[in-house]
Parts: structure tokens; C-alpha cells; sequence
């Protein structure tokens, strides 16, 4: 078989073709391998690293728990609110200024994680004295967390609180 030169430049533009493809194809593969999952595991250690953060009233390993775009609504007794990132941690800041003997703790259960994103049942109780008298705060939450530098953060909460 005779191979004309259209041919050969034909020829040599596929073999160039095909490799391009072939390093494409492993970019991609690389990109989905980094591409982050949430996981049980990440769940978990925020939950750890949110109470560490609480007890030790350290408003800005806090802060790096939460999502930028959070928003948490809360109930109390018929009555809702909602906050954003900033407005949670004020209120939180303020309460801690306010008060003495500052406790958190965490439970989470019915973890669903799918891809970058968990949905959970957090409990949480925070207890404190102000004016001489114990407070109790009970708050149940279906909470959306989402993965920010590899780690879970809190996105979004809808809460039911009690106070004690």
C-alpha cells in the first residue's frame, strides 16, 4: 500500500490526536480523584472540633466551623428566627460574655452523606450560670454540612430549642 503525504500528515494528526485525548482522559481522571467526598469520618470531627472549640469559647476556631452562607433558623414556644454566619457568632459571643461555667456538648446521628454535602440529627445542650442561677439550652437540629478545605462546616440548621 502506497501512503501519499495527505496521508502521512493525516496519520500523524490522529497518533497527535489520540495522545492529546490520553492526557486529557488522565487530567480528568486525576481532577474526579481529588474532587472531595464527605464522609462519616468528616462528620464526626467537626462535631469533636465544634465542641473543643465551644468549651474553650474560641469564637474563631467557631467561626471556621461555619459556613460563610449559613443560615440557621431557630424555634423557641412558636416563635422563629433566622441568622447568617455573622449573627450566629455575635449571639454566641455575647452569651459567653454574659455568662459563667460555660458547657457544650454534641451528639450527632442519622448521618446521610452524598457527594460534597451531610445531613444530620444534631443535638446539642449548653449549660451555664448567669445571675446566680444554672441555665440549661437544648437544641435539636436537622443540620446540612458541607466540605470547605477538606473538612465539614455547618450550612444550614433548622432548630428547635428549649431553655431549662
Amino acid at each position: 500500500m502506497m501512503v501519499n503525504k495527505t496521508t502521512k500528515v493525516l496519520i500523524k494528526a490522529l497518533k497527535q490526536a489520540s495522545l492529546i485525548g490520553v492526557s486529557m482522559a488522565a487530567v480528568g481522571i486525576a481532577a474526579n480523584a481529588q474532587a472531595a467526598e464527605m464522609t462519616e469520618a468528616l462528620v464526626k470531627n467537626y462535631a469533636a472540633a465544634m465542641k473543643t472549640a465551644a468549651n474553650s469559647q474560641n469564637i474563631n476556631q467557631v467561626a471556621k466551623l461555619v459556613s460563610d452562607d449559613a443560615l440557621i433558623a431557630m424555634s423557641r414556644k412558636g416563635k422563629s428566627t433566622s441568622l447568617n454566619k455573622d449573627g450566629y457568632l455575635k449571639l454566641l459571643q455575647s452569651s459567653w460574655n454574659q455568662t459563667s461555667n460555660y458547657h457544650y456538648d454534641i451528639t450527632i446521628d442519622g448521618i446521610v452523606t452524598t457527594g460534597s454535602q451531610a445531613k444530620a440529627n444534631v443535638n446539642t445542650v449548653e449549660s451555664w450560670v448567669k445571675d446566680g442561677k444554672k441555665v440549661s439550652f437544648v437544641t435539636n437540629s436537622r443540620v446540612t454540612l458541607t466540605l470547605a478545605t477538606g473538612n465539614a462546616v455547618l450550612l444550614r440548621a433548622v432548630s428547635q430549642v428549649t431553655i431549662n
